[in-house]
Order: C-alpha cells, then sequence, then structure tokens
C-alpha cells in the first residue's frame, strides 16, 4: 500500500563534485528520518535559476544500471535523463533505493526467473505476491523539496509516477518522454509496461 504524507525532516546529508563523461554534476546524498529514507540527487546548474527543472526520478537497477543488462531499458533512460540534463540549465536525476519496481533485488531476480519459464513482468511480480508496482513516489516529492523544488518538467513514461509526485506537492507542468534505442531484448518488457501499467510512449 502506498503512503499518502510524508512524515518528518528530510534534508541534504551530503555533497561533492561528479564528474561524469555526460558533462560535471554534484552529487547529493538525501536522508529522511525513516529507515531506508534515502536518495541521491545528481544535479547540474543552479536550481535557482529555473522555475521548473528538467527532472528525471529513476528507481535503482542493479542489473541494468551496473551490469548493462539488456532485459530492460533502465539503463538506457538513464543516460539518455544525465545527457538531456547536462545540456539544460539545471536539472536533477533523483535515483531512489527502488529496486525491481519496490520488490527488492532478490525477489527481483526472482521474477526474473519465472519470466524466462514465460511469464510477463507483470505476471511475475504478480505470482510472487507482490503489486505489478510497488514504488512509493512520496520520498521523492519530500527530496525534490529539500533541494526547493516545487515544479518540474518530468523525464518519463510513467502516469503513475507524476500522479505521485503531484499528489506529494510537486508540480509537474511538463512530461519529457524519456525512450531511449534499446535492444531487442527489453521489447517484450516494453509492451507489457505500455499495455498492462499504462506507460506513456
Amino acid at each position: 500500500m502506498k503512503r499518502k504524507t510524508h512524515r518528518g525532516t528530510v534534508r541534504v546529508a551530503a555533497r561533492a563534485a561528479l564528474p561524469t563523461r555526460f558533462g560535471r554534476f554534484t552529487v547529493l546524498g538525501i536522508k529522511g528520518p525513516g529507515p531506508g529514507e534515502e536518495a541521491v540527487a545528481i544535479l547540474h546548474g543552479q536550481l535557482g535559476e529555473v522555475t521548473s527543472p528538467l527532472v528525471r526520478v529513476h528507481s535503482q537497477c542493479l542489473t541494468g544500471d551496473v551490469f548493462a543488462s539488456q532485459r530492460c531499458d533502465c539503463r538506457a533512460q538513464l543516460e539518455l535523463s544525465l545527457r538531456k540534463i547536462a545540456k539544460e540549465p539545471a536539472g536533477i536525476v533523483l535515483y531512489l533505493p527502488q529496486e525491481g519496481r519496490g520488490i527488492g533485488l532478490i525477489n527481483k531476480l526472482r521474477a526474473y526467473q519465472l519470466q524466462d519459464e514465460g511469464l510477463d513482468t507483470v505476471e511475475a511480480n504478480q505470482r510472487l505476491g507482490f503489486a505489478a508496482d510497488s514504488r512509493d513516489y512520496d520520498f521523492a516529492a519530500a527530496a525534490l523539496k529539500a533541494l526547493g523544488v516545487r515544479s518540474v518538467q518530468l523525464l518519463s513514461n510513467n502516469p503513475d509516477k507524476i500522479e505521485q509526485l503531484e499528489r506529494g506537492g510537486i508540480r509537474v507542468v511538463k512530461r519529457v518522454p524519456c525512450r531511449p534505442p534499446t535492444s531487442h531484448h527489453s521489447r517484450a518488457y516494453l509492451r507489457t509496461k505500455q499495455r498492462k501499467m499504462g506507460h506513456l510512449r
């Protein structure tokens, strides 16, 4: 079940320079009062100079982001987002520890096993007793507020993410499609997200 509001102080707990092959960023560690309430913000430019920065709220994907798995489009979306944001006056990739659409790493690998046996990504999560998407963007909204952001252009194909951020007090003034080139290995996965989870093109 998704929480409706966030309680407690959310703060920037660490800050450092982050030079990347996409450009120069600042990396921020954001911490909340509850267990597991943390995120990483990869910041480009000065947020005070724009009203609605370009923002990507990205959920951790170890297999995709780190090991370059082609079962999903996560790494391709992350790289596209960093590349686009680096060209903007200001923007943020907010990186959340919500592996496997919120079910955790081991359960995600168990879901992969079920997909190898013929289930799609939604059916696999449901077979394990989870919702198709168990993520909560309440802390993401609180983290953006802690950075002084109340209005964003959101790099996303996920209507639930937009709805939850707006419910958390972040105005999404524009949705920017996040559709990088992908491998044929992820085509069925992407079709399932569109057909069963309502993801946009």
